[in-house]
């Protein structure tokens, strides 16, 4: 069989199909948007993390990386974060979140500095909740610039499918889910 030359909407389709993800990839992104509500008393116990986005606060975590959240009187939020490091040692941190809006915003801000340091807006993080499952049992949070992502689940392992479906939600919205590093739960902490 002989060759056919190409034509040239032949010629431009397969350019458009060669470069179009790269011309995509220079196009903004839409705001990122969280959730509609959040149920804050629901959201509370214990989140393993199942993936994240590499950050400088947990280069020396190894795995059985977890939050474990706590109404305060005052309606804030007790952040404990604990994680294992490579001498087995376990790290923990512990911050106060507040909720920016409404009883159910799925907008908060959350802080490890020092209470005297609360006024400095700099001391205070975004932690948005921008996806989670009807069951509160799976779920996303970052911030709107998406230097920072994690999957958290109620339990140290997750669903396959689950997971899948999840990352496909945040890449339709812009995450690159190529950058997140699965956690390892399970070696004790």
């Amino acid at each position: 069989m002989k060759a056919r030359p190409l034509t040239l909407a032949a010629c431009v389709l397969a350019l458009f199909v060669r470069l179009g993800p790269a011309v995509a990839a220079d196009a903004p992104l839409p705001p990122v948007e969280p959730i509609a509500a959040l149920d804050v008393p629901r959201y509370m116990g214990t989140w393993y993390e199942i993936a994240r986005y590499p950050n400088w606060f947990q280069k020396k975590c190894v795995g059985d990386s977890r939050a474990d959240y706590s109404l305060l009187e005052r309606g804030e939020v007790r952040v404990l974060n604990r994680c294992r490091e490579a001498d087995g040692s376990v790290s923990e941190a512990v911050g106060v979140a507040r909720q920016i809006g409404g009883a159910d915003s799925p907008r908060l801000e959350v802080r490890f500095a020092p209470a005297w340091l609360s006024f400095l807006p700099i001391v205070w993080g975004d932690y948005w909740v921008l996806d989670l499952d009807p069951d509160y049992r799976l779920v996303a949070v970052g911030e709107p610039s998406r230097e920072y992502l994690w999957v958290l689940s109620r339990t140290p392992t997750v669903e396959a499918r689950a997971y899948a479906e999840l990352l496909e939600r945040l890449a339709a919205r812009g995450f690159d889910v190529g950058r997140l590093v699965r956690g390892e739960q399970g070696g004790g902490g």
